[in-house]
């Protein structure tokens, strides 16, 4: 059975890695190739290269072009603004993404940065590690309710 060459866009986690292997995909390490030449790395291997893993990776037209038997273009972040969708409908290659993975992740961060702006906690922090907690008295911050 011939192997499913996928071009790994970044540096997997190890698990990843050995899955895709395992379920029987040769990898093409895209981040191993000097970045002025990972078009020609795209070309050397194109023969095999059926799909594209990788975190908001550039799927530019130049780049699907070079991929003659790309199938899929398997993206596990959020945005596709850096993949010619419109290049994509044309060849017919799926492409698939991660859409509100981490929405709600993000409006958690968002809070607690907001809060500790407000409450001055980075500072607050500093004033006690540094012991000047014991010279005077520390401004009051803004509370959020």
């Amino acid at each position: 059975m011939e192997k499913i060459g996928v071009l790994v866009t970044h540096q997997l986690l190890p698990y990843l890695e050995q899955e895709l292997t395992r379920r029987g995909c040769r990898l093409f390490r895209l981040w191993e190739a000097p970045e002025t030449s990972r078009l020609e790395f795209c070309r050397e291997n194109s023969a095999a290269i059926r799909a594209i893993v990788g975190p908001n990776f550039g799927a530019d037209a130049a780049t699907i072009d070079a991929l003659p038997k790309l199938e899929i273009i398997a993206s596990f972040s959020v945005g596709l603004d850096k993949v010619d969708l419109v290049k994509c409908k044309e060849r017919g290659i799926r492409v698939t993404n991660t859409p509100d993975v981490l929405t709600d992740d993000v409006a958690d961060l968002a809070i607690g940065l907001a809060i500790s702006v407000m409450r001055r906690i980075p500072s607050a922090d500093k004033y006690v590690r540094s012991g000047a907690w014991k010279k005077g008295e520390y401004t009051l911050t803004t509370r959020i309710y």
